[in-house]
Order: C-alpha cells, then structure tokens, then sequence
C-alpha cells in the first residue's frame, strides 16, 4: 500500500497532487457543460472533462460546434469524466415536488397527480404560472442543479476552483 504524506506550509497542510485527482474547474463552465449535455433527451449531446487539464470538451452527434476538438470517438474515461445529465442527478420530479412542498404545500397533492401522467412538466409550469412562483421555481432549480453537481464532483474527485453560487 502506498502511503500519502502530507506537504505541510505554514498554516496550510496539502496533499500532494496525485495522478487521478483531476485538475480544478469553474462551477460556471460545469453548469453550461451540464445544461448543454440535458439539451438532449437521447444523449446527442456529451461533455467531457479532461482529468489531466480540466478542459471541458463538448461534443455533438449530427451537429457542428464552432470549435474543432481533436477528441476520440471512444473516449478513455480513465481520462476524462463524463458530465452528467440532469436526469443522472435526479433533478426531475423529486425537486419539482420539493419546491411545492416547501413553497405551495396546499399544491402537493395536485402537483403529485400532475407528475404521475406523461406530460407533467408542462402542466407543472401551468401550475407555477398560475400560482405566480415560475420566477421563484427557477431560482430553486438552480440552486437544487448547484448543490447536485457539487455532490457529483465530491463523488467523482472534480475539485471546483470558484462557488458561484446562485443567489
């Protein structure tokens, strides 16, 4: 087993960097990175951060980005992390019933009914638009798309280099 030391500056204790620890990226740039890849519902769409330089790479079946990237078809993940999509970070009817819980709780059951038929995230909107809390609903999803992509950057050893946190 190999040990890790420590490399102590004064008032500062730090790991030594180690290869599969990847390289620090922007939260703002993860968040684009993550909306582009959930544009998509069939997976046209795919991100990747580069672990060795922490290089976001979009990329696009049947589409033309502005930026030509040399990048495999195949990536080795060994490489690069593979940005999620928002349905992989559970951002879809366990928030939405979250916020009504918390915001309209008068709503729960009639959201609950609204997400157990197809079509649900339509009349969800229907029912923010009605109740006046659209604006208020966006602010929870981005805070709730925030906080799950950190949890996922935790998970996979991304360290984020800025927290620019929605207000």
């Amino acid at each position: 087993m190999l040990s890790r030391k420590l490399i102590q500056e004064p008032g500062v204790l730090k790991k030594p960097p180690d290869e599969s620890e990847s390289t620090p990226i922007k939260l703002s740039e993860l968040i684009e990175a993550s909306e582009f890849v959930s544009v998509s519902d069939l997976d046209e769409h795919q991100a990747y951060i580069c672990k060795r330089t922490g290089r976001i790479i979009s990329v696009s079946e049947g589409m033309d980005l502005e930026e030509e990237v040399e990048f495999p078809d195949d990536p080795d993940l060994d490489a690069y992390h593979m940005v999620p999509h928002r349905r992989d970070l559970d951002l879809g009817r366990r928030v939405a019933l979250s916020f009504v819980a918390e915001e309209l709780p008068a709503a729960l059951d009639k959201a609950r009914n609204i997400f157990s038929r197809r079509g649900a995230y339509r009349r969800f909107r229907q029912l923010l638009q009605a109740t006046g809390t659209l604006d208020q609903w966006y602010a929870f999803e981005e805070r709730a798309t925030v906080a799950a992509l950190e949890q996922w950057c935790d998970e996979v050893g991304v360290t984020l280099i800025d927290n620019d946190r929605p207000s």
